[in-house]
């Protein structure tokens, strides 16, 4: 029974590994795209990031595709201004910041975003009870984006219109 039980978790960790190495889904690609294009446009960092780890929740309903990505940054030796940017060396700095992003894409046209929200702060800022909770109820609003104009408002937008005298 032993050797039966340890299968899961080395898949678990292959799947881990797999989103490490840059196995994330097309829209998860670009979350993160424009996830470390805001971080690198903030005026304090002066390096370039690269991301260590991500984690990636990728759900569909009727209204959309919602998109949670928790990002590990990493800082490299690159200024985040350099051209070059293929072998910028990874620095050990105590600054590893965490990023959230939750975003919500349009079901008939991927290319548009109905919602979203960042969150990027230092890895024991984000662990904070109080920031989870917000950052939890706003991807909750993100992910409901776009249900709303669907479930509830065009049935009675009809019943209404159906119920006028002729």
């Amino acid at each position: 029974a032993g050797a039966g039980m340890r299968l899961p978790v080395l898949l678990c960790l292959a799947a881990l590994v797999a989103l490490a190495s840059g196995g994330q889904s097309p829209l998860q690609r670009r979350v993160l795209r424009e996830l470390l294009e805001q971080f690198h446009g903030r005026n304090n960092v002066q390096f370039l990031f690269k991301e260590q780890a991500v984690e990636g929740v990728e759900r569909e309903d009727s209204s959309g595709t919602f998109v949670q990505l928790r990002v590990s940054l990493v800082q490299t030796s690159c200024s985040k201004r350099a051209q070059r940017r293929h072998n910028c060396r990874l620095v050990e700095s105590r600054r590893k910041p965490v990023c959230l992003a939750c975003y919500k894409f349009d079901h008939g046209d991927v290319s548009k975003v109905l919602d979203k929200y960042h969150n990027c702060g230092p890895s024991h800022h984000l662990a904070a009870k109080e920031i989870k909770h917000r950052d939890e109820a706003e991807c909750r609003a993100v992910e409901e984006a776009g249900r709303a104009g669907e479930g509830f408002y065009l049935p009675g937008m009809f019943a209404f219109s159906k119920g006028l005298p002729p």
